[in-house]
């Protein structure tokens, strides 16, 4: 079984790196970063309440 023979084991593995890195570097190295997103400015928009404010001053004194 020529599984078993670890004689070729070395160069077949660094065959396969070596392949591997030569197929791979060229394909990460021209990959574009997108640049980081800017902050936004918030905008809070007011709540309506329906609730009528004569009530809500009973529940929410600071209001």
């Amino acid at each position: 079984m020529p599984q078993l023979d670890t004689s070729t084991w070395f160069l077949t593995i660094l065959s396969v790196m070596l392949t591997l890195f030569t197929l791979l570097q060229p394909k990460i190295s021209m990959h574009l970063y997108t640049p980081n997103p800017k902050p936004m400015p918030t905008k809070t928009q007011k709540q309506h309440s329906p609730w009528n404010t004569a009530w809500t001053k009973i529940y929410l004194p600071l209001l």
